[in-house]
């Protein structure tokens, strides 16, 4: 379960409720939209990814307008 995350300059650090290190996520150019208990996600030209707790993507969605 994620308790806090601390973003870096180029990656998003995940903790869990022991303050133990659980995951990291590369930005790669992204940033941060937000994080649940279970779920982080990054915002890269016009993409979300959805990451879990580990850092491991699990689900992207295009942003764009038509």
């Amino acid at each position: 379960m994620i308790s806090k995350i601390k973003e870096l300059s180029s990656s998003v650090i995940i903790y869990d409720e022991k303050n133990h290190q659980i995951g990291c996520i590369a930005l790669s150019g992204g940033k941060l939209q937000g994080y649940t208990s279970t779920t982080v996600s990054i915002l890269r030209s016009h993409t979300i990814y959805i990451y879990n707790e580990r850092g491991k993507q699990i689900s992207a969605k295009n942003c764009t307008s038509k």
